[in-house]
């Protein structure tokens, strides 16, 4: 296939364009409404709730209601790994990109290019493009992504020790316990009591199958979690002056190595040790670690900085630009993605 034809089939994809075009069409619907003021300056933060502690957990946890496929388990080990891994690596990455800064700075800037917003802005889009598929690599990933969260980052921020109020941060996250939980159920169904239902038997945690008056409502509010994420994305970008934000060298600078570097350097190395038969990720594992790695920094690694005074303008300003270069970003990866899945690549 030459470069035209992939060209042609990755823009006649028109489930693969609907799910870009809604997320962007949808934050621009949040941004419109809050500069109308259908949204007032505390829409985002509910919004953002409702998503976080209700939406996204549904969903983590029904993306496992299905029938065990080893090849997404075996997908699904390599990407856990990889999720812990590859942070590490830019622990070590980020500090030369920003060493051009004071200490404190390039300390903030590194742990936001780390740490980006993957529940809040990867997972909704990874769910519209992906579905059930993407939202359980995503899931897998963010446990290695969570404990780094809670460890690594909230040492450095705040230059204390580690304590056990982070342990429960991280282990009794709504997020974190329904994908264990689904994870156990989907891993070990074959494994579980049996219970017949119309068309087979099903392990009696199957709720999609054995008690869809569960699963039926977790599904809906699960089905939530994009438009409401992207609403509030909207929301937020429509409450926030831009000049001040723009006005920093360094913003965007960080958002460069964000939504550029850092997505680039996690495609290249995992085609690297694919090619080495050290890792066997496909397509749709490959592209949402990229969505994951693209989004704007972690509301939590803002808050870090924020509440430890560790440059706390400059990291609200990075999650600002950010945020909208995010936007921009995302679905150029995943064009880019898709070329390169035409042509064989990924």
């Amino acid at each position: 296939m030459n470069i035209i034809d992939t060209i042609m089939t990755t823009f006649t994809n028109m489930e693969f364009l609907s799910a870009i075009a809604s997320t962007i069409f949808i934050i621009l619907i949040g941004y419109y409404c809050r500069k109308t003021g259908t949204f007032n300056d505390k829409t985002s933060k509910v919004l953002s709730g409702l998503v976080l502690k209700l939406a996204v957990p549904c969903l983590a946890f029904n993306a496992f209601m299905k029938d065990i496929d080893y090849l997404q388990l075996k997908q699904s080990i390599d990407v856990l790994i990889w999720g812990f891994l590859f942070l590490i690596i830019l622990i070590f990455v980020t500090k030369p990109i920003f060493s051009r800064y004071d200490d404190v700075t390039s300390m903030v800037m590194s742990n936001l290019a780390i740490f980006g917003s993957t529940t809040f802005f990867g997972i909704p889009i990874i769910s519209a493009v992906f579905g059930d598929e993407g939202v359980i690599y995503a899931n897998v990933f963010n446990i290695g992504y969570r404990v780094l969260l809670y460890s690594y980052c909230y040492l450095q921020m705040s230059s204390l020790k580690f304590d056990k109020n982070n342990m429960k941060q991280i282990f009794l996250n709504p997020v974190i316990l329904l994908t264990f939980a689904g994870l156990l159920i989907w891993v070990f169904q074959e494994s579980l009591p049996q219970v017949s239902v119309t068309d087979g038997n099903y392990a009696f945690l199957r709720f999609d199958m054995t008690a869809p008056w569960i699963y039926k409502p977790m599904d809906y509010l699960g089905s939530l979690s994009s438009p409401l994420a992207w609403l509030a994305i909207g929301s937020t970008l429509g409450g926030i002056p831009f000049k001040d934000a723009t006005a920093d060298s360094r913003v965007w600078y960080y958002a460069f190595i964000k939504q550029i570097i850092v997505p680039l350097l996690n495609v290249l190395l995992i085609l690297v040790l694919n090619a080495l038969g050290l890792s066997h990720m496909a397509y749709v594992a490959i592209a949402t670690t990229v969505v994951m790695m693209a989004t704007p920094p972690a509301t939590v690694a803002v808050n870090y900085a924020i509440g430890f005074d560790k440059q706390p303008l400059l990291a609200s300003n990075a999650s600002l630009i950010s945020t909208v270069m995010a936007v921009i970003a995302i679905p150029i990866w995943l064009i880019i993605l898709q070329m390169l899945s035409q042509i064989g690549l990924v």
